[in-house]
């Protein structure tokens, strides 16, 4: 009896002890799968604020351009320039480099 009893509360351990570290195993795996999301994310979130930042730079960019160009004092050098005209005692000088420094 005492030994039926002896190999019963053995088997009941290993049991437990095989039920605790299948569970162990399971939160583990997921743990390592949501880490390795997490950081997949973090790279996706990184290179999307890289983008926002240049889409803003762009957009100011632009925006001082379309003021600048509103005002015809600031259109009519960006028309003579783009169309290499010159106004009353002006003069336009095309420099070439002749070697880089």
């Amino acid at each position: 009896m005492k030994r039926a009893a002896g190999i019963a509360r053995l088997i009941g351990r290993i049991g437990a002890v095989s039920v605790i570290g299948v569970f162990v195993a399971l939160v583990t795996l997921q743990f390592v799968r949501i880490a390795g999301q997490n950081v997949a994310l973090a790279h996706t979130l990184r290179d999307v604020e890289s983008d926002v930042h240049g889409l803003e730079a762009k957009r100011a960019t632009q925006l001082h351009t379309i003021d600048r160009l509103s005002d015809p004092r600031g259109a009519i050098p960006e028309i003579h320039e783009r169309l290499h005209l010159v106004g009353d005692h002006e003069a336009i000088i095309y420099l070439k480099r002749t070697h880089a420094p």
